[in-house]
């Protein structure tokens, strides 16, 4: 299963690797600390062996508790090093930098690894995926559905695609495969 990074959630990821379904997918920007001149939490190496986190001063953020949060276990890492680092000012705005770790986080670095090698797969999904959608915006003349109420909408999104889908096998197979297709 190839998606974009609008569908990436822990939760989903776990539940289809349970499955056998095998996901590619980038994590999601959000945080801001690059941005804002500060490492970002890709900058922080974990080391499973000792349930650690080496920051880019080379400290160790050290496991302090395990909490839940929004029904999520985590584990939370800071280093007492921080006060006294010399790139702090690089790293964090607060008195430690925590890093917070999910309890199926190395689940979520394998599908990251995926795409590191694989990264032809989301040039792919663009190409395949995308198209239907520009051509359902094109036809909608790039504006706002015309309908009101989800329900309205939802109905009127499917005529598109149903609409899309018919003209598109109608120039796979043509007009008279499909009539045959439809009566089988």
């Amino acid at each position: 299963m190839v998606a974009d990074r609008g569908y990436y959630k822990g939760e989903e990821i776990l539940a289809c690797e349970e499955s056998g379904i095998t996901t590619v997918l980038p994590k999601p920007k959000t945080s801001n600390n690059p941005a804002n001149g500060l490492f970002g939490r890709g900058d922080f190496r974990f080391i499973p062996q000792d349930n650690e986190y080496v920051c880019p001063a080379g400290e160790r953020l050290i496991w302090r508790f395990r909490n839940i949060e929004k029904g999520k276990t985590l584990d939370c890492y800071w280093s007492s090093a921080c006060q006294s680092c010399a790139i702090k000012s690089q790293c964090t705005t607060g008195q430690h930098r925590r890093i917070r770790r999910w309890e199926h986080e190395s689940l979520l670095e394998k599908v990251q690894r995926r795409l590191d090698h694989c990264p032809e797969s989301m040039r792919l999904r663009r190409q395949t995926v995308e198209h239907p959608f520009g051509t359902l915006k094109a036809w909608m003349e790039y504006t706002h559905f015309l309908t009101k109420t989800l329900q309205n909408v939802r109905t009127e999104m499917s005529l598109h695609v149903l609409a899309y889908n018919l003209k598109r096998v109608m120039s796979l197979l043509g007009v008279t495969a499909l009539l045959e297709a439809i009566a089988a």
